[in-house]
């Protein structure tokens, strides 16, 4: 007499689990493995990428193998813009991406655009690791992705490839490549410069063949994305500290078992302090190096800046849902 299929299945289940309970491994009843792409912008020799190799092991460790995450350096899934929608749209995994990039889908995130918002990388760390900072993660479900962490938040320096910057005026010719983000726009022409939105891959080719003049980033990326080749003046202005958050599509995260999203949220939180340390030793010792490779490194102050930037702040803060409420926000959290 043949058993009904729902009956045979329950019996091999049951013989299956007392095996496995025995010592005994049951073809076709191991543990389900998952793998998880995690993409970001940087070189191989970045912070990000040895936060992602961390962030990887904490996971692999923590979750007995059952989860792998592989990681793709340099844009090599796509710009950060088109990392972000794979993971709104379920085609691609995680990824490290720059807060200013996310804000064309979450405009409340436009707030980290507001030019000097932070007075120093402690600070906007100080903040984003708070409460205000699990507010805005919170924000990325709606979009269907699950915000994990900030990593720690990258000074923005401009830096030049022909002619240095001493005043406000000194902007005033020069055509500078910002991110794909209308509060960037804002704040650098509010600063007397001509910005220009790219593609951060994009960038060293615009340098060398003069499309641009110049472009803000932070010391350790000056060096490591080779800048250095093709401009030869840093400036220390401090227009923004850019928050980079860690993230999962929603699509994969939902497949995942509680145990292992448990496990994936801890792994996380443990690599953004690793980052904070990483980023920190990298930026003190790139920006020791930038003169032996040529490059002038100049203090600017940057009150009239400051002042000039007040413009663009309330500019942004009108387009952005409860702009002020959230700037006032954050206000009171630094004061914290």
């Amino acid at each position: 007499m043949l058993l009904r299929p729902t009956i045979r299945s329950l019996l091999l289940s049951i013989i299956a689990c007392g095996l496995l309970i025995a010592g005994w491994s049951v073809p076709g009843f191991a543990e389900e493995k998952y793998v998880l792409k995690l993409g970001h912008a940087l070189a191989s020799e970045s912070h990000y990428q040895l936060t992602a190799l961390e962030f990887a092991r904490l996971v692999h460790q923590s979750t007995a193998g059952k989860i792998e995450v592989q990681v793709f350096p340099q844009s090599q899934l796509g710009g950060e813009v088109q990392m972000t929608q794979a993971l709104r749209t379920g085609t691609q995994d995680m990824m490290f991406s720059a807060q200013a990039v996310v804000a064309n889908t979450i405009k409340e995130w436009q707030i980290f655009d507001v030019p000097y918002l932070f007075s120093s990388i402690e600070q906007a760390n100080q903040v984003l690791q708070g409460p205000v900072g699990e507010k805005y993660l919170a924000m990325m479900q709606r979009h269907n992705i699950i915000g994990l962490a900030w990593l720690s938040a990258i000074e923005r320096d401009v830096f030049t490839a022909k002619k240095p910057i001493s005043t406000l005026s000194d902007m005033s010719t020069l055509k500078i490549r910002v991110m794909q983000s209308p509060g960037y726009v804002a704040a650098y022409r509010s600063l007397n410069a001509n910005p220009t939105p790219m593609a951060y891959s994009q960038l060293y080719l615009a340098l060398q063949q003069g499309l641009v003049d110049g472009a803000d980033t932070s010391p350790d990326q000056m060096i490591q994305d080779k800048f250095t080749e093709v401009a030869k003046y840093f400036q220390l202005t401090h227009v923004h500290y850019l928050p980079v958050v860690l993230a999962i599509s929603k699509a994969s995260w939902d497949k995942l078992p509680a145990d292992s999203q448990q496990a994936i949220r801890k792994a996380a939180s443990e690599a953004a302090r690793f980052d904070a340390r990483e980023y920190r030793r990298q930026y003190d010792e790139a920006l020791a190096a930038l003169p032996g490779k040529g490059i002038q490194v100049k203090s600017i102050d940057v009150a009239p800046w400051e002042k000039a930037s007040e413009a663009a702040r309330n500019q942004l803060l009108d387009k952005i849902p409860d702009g002020q409420a959230l700037y006032k926000e954050i206000v009171a959290a630094k004061a914290r």
